[in-house]
């Protein structure tokens, strides 16, 4: 089935920026709609961010709207995450999803594939 691997965390002062990649591979259904989670020690994991197959469709969390960008390229079936402006309180273990399906959705148990993460840290 899908696999998904995250790579671009790292360590980065705060107003500092960092980009996310994901890497799709084995693939046997279409990742209609792909996306980025976090999860800090102690909390749910917590949406971020989401792009539609073609792109034209994506969704952010208000505490990230304006800093960070999503964006996929379907020929290396791959989904990104610039961040930007980076806070503290972006400091996590970031997730890549994926949906078989369809639709923008913010829960965690709408996606159906999960990558094993990528740590951010964010320095004050």
């Amino acid at each position: 089935q899908v696999q998904l691997v995250e790579s671009g965390g790292g360590l980065v002062t705060a107003g500092g920026s960092l980009r996310l990649s994901c890497a799709a591979s084995g693939r046997t259904v279409r990742t209609s709609v792909m996306g980025w989670f976090r999860q800090t020690p102690g909390k749910e994991r917590e949406f971020v961010a989401a792009i539609s197959w073609s792109g034209g469709s994506t969704g952010y969390a208000d505490s990230v709207k304006g800093r960070f960008t999503i964006s996929r390229d379907n020929a290396k079936n791959t989904v990104s995450l610039q961040m930007n402006s980076l806070k503290p309180e972006d400091t996590a273990v970031y997730y890549c999803a994926a949906r078989s399906m369809s639709g923008l959705f913010r829960f965690p148990e709408s996606y159906d594939y999960w990558g094993q993460g990528t740590q951010v840290t964010v320095s004050s």
